[in-house]
């Protein structure tokens, strides 16, 4: 099924899109952009075909296997895209079907960090082991890596230099949706945050927070997120009466109305590929403040779609945040900058037109 050149033609083409049920609710509408253009997918959740590390029921590995094998075989895709790397990566290359793989995020910094922070058993050891040889053997045997920042494009591209890769900002939105839902809920003046817990290497930047609450009383700060590190932060910053942990949320409602009622949106992060919470912010007409690590700058330029910080950098961060609620019309400035931005380039509908001359070019 691999050849050289891909010949796209309308309807005829056909994507395996395989992801994760985080993304599910955007690769769908994606798929359905796709589908627009005459281009055939068909969107599966990986882990309806993955069994757990050390796992020892055989027959239901052979089972998901054939499952698998029989998806591929009835839908005869061209390509496989891959949203996150898992065992069906290596199903794919075995099976002789071009694999494409949509690059989110630095994971072999996530891998670093995973391993400096998680018990070191000999279970974890073998994991980690096992996860690394996969990622390795998934990109260099992939015939298209897609990174969704320039930032990541630059990593691979020095990690894999022979190997084809294509910058497609996959992180898109439907703009129409994100529209501001009427809520009274929260105490102004307020500054929003959401971001999960599961990396250290990325939640630890949180810990700025403490002497910003610290410095800022009259200002409320509301976390959205969970996850396994939330013990090792959450009870520093309740120390706070102006911090109120949500933890999840329900997407994309109960997300909506956190968006809509905030009056900043804060991004925290120690690690970032894109930031897809900025995206939606910026949808949603929120000035954003955001550090500047990772891909946040290919969202954020500094003073025109929001304010850029250095990790770490509390005083700048309380700097801003009194500068947006003072200076209203700066702040809504940013945010319609930054709305037209993410609006023109990060819409499904435009992406997939993007993804269509990748198709065009292979």
């Amino acid at each position: 099924m691999k050849s050289d050149q891909i010949k796209i033609e309308k309807i005829s083409f056909k994507i395996l899109l395989v992801g994760n049920k985080e993304r599910f609710y955007h690769l769908k509408q994606f798929a359905d952009q796709l589908e627009k253009k005459g281009i055939q997918v068909k969107l599966i959740y990986d882990v309806d075909f993955l069994q757990k590390f050390f796992d020892t029921n055989f027959l239901k590995k052979i089972n998901k296997n054939k499952s698998f094998t029989k998806i591929l075989e009835e839908f005869c895709p061209n390509v496989v895209l891959l949203d996150r790397i898992t065992e069906i990566g290596k199903k794919v290359i075995e099976k002789n079907v071009p694999l494409w793989i949509l690059l989110r995020g630095n994971i072999w910094e996530e891998t670093m960090w995973a391993k400096k922070t998680t018990n070191n058993s000999i279970k974890q050891r073998l994991s980690f082991q096992k996860n690394e040889k996969l990622i390795e053997y998934c990109f260099t045997n992939s015939d298209l890596i897609l990174p969704i920042s320039h930032y990541l494009e630059d990593i691979v591209k020095e990690k894999y230099p022979k190997k084809k890769i294509r910058f497609f900002p996959a992180d898109g939105r439907t703009p129409e949706e994100w529209n501001n839902i009427e809520t009274n809920e929260l105490k102004h003046p307020c500054v929003g945050l959401i971001q999960g817990l599961n990396i250290w290497g990325k939640t630890r930047e949180l810990i700025t927070l403490k002497k910003i609450l610290e410095k800022l009383p009259d200002v409320t700060f509301y976390l959205a997120g969970d996850g396994k590190y939330s013990q090792k932060i959450i009870p520093e910053l309740t120390k706070f009466d102006n911090f109120v942990w949500l933890k999840n949320l329900e997407y994309p409602q109960e997300i909506k109305k956190l968006f809509s009622e905030i009056d900043i949106f804060l991004s925290l992060s120690g690690l970032e590929g894109l930031g897809q919470t900025i995206i939606e912010a910026l949808l949603m007409k929120k000035p954003v403040i955001a550090t500047k690590i990772g891909g946040i700058p290919e969202l954020i330029i500094n003073n025109q779609t929001g304010l850029l910080v250095k990790q770490g950098d509390s005083e700048k961060i309380i700097e801003n945040i009194l500068k947006l609620l003072k200076d209203t019309e700066f702040a809504k400035n940013i945010a319609e900058t930054g709305y037209d931005k993410i609006q023109k380039t990060y819409s499904w509908k435009k992406l997939a037109e993007e993804f269509e001359k990748i198709l065009k070019t292979q």
